[in-house]
């Protein structure tokens, strides 16, 4: 709820910038975000090179994979067992 409040607040403050400090304010924005999008990304990328590196993943190709995953779709409830199948990696 906090959360909320504070984004009300921040929305009423750019609701009083003029039209083009609000593209601006957009603009900063949408590039911050890409900015943190990245920096997740690549921080995902060393986690799992680490991991694979530590062989705590198996090589796959791409069909194995979606294969895999398809069948993890169809079943959700055998999450257990996709669970043991990854920790045995």
């Amino acid at each position: 709820m906090k959360e909320l409040n504070q984004l009300d607040k921040v929305l009423d403050e750019a609701k009083k910038l003029s039209l083009e400090q609000q593209e601006m304010l957009i603009e900063i924005l949408r590039n911050r975000l890409s900015e943190n999008q990245r920096e997740q990304i690549a921080q995902d990328a060393k986690v799992s090179l680490a991991e694979f590196h530590a062989g705590k993943l198996k090589i796959q190709t791409a069909a194995e994979a979606i294969q895999e995953l398809q069948e993890y779709i169809n079943n959700p409830d055998r999450e257990d067992d996709l669970d043991n199948k990854l920790s045995s990696y």
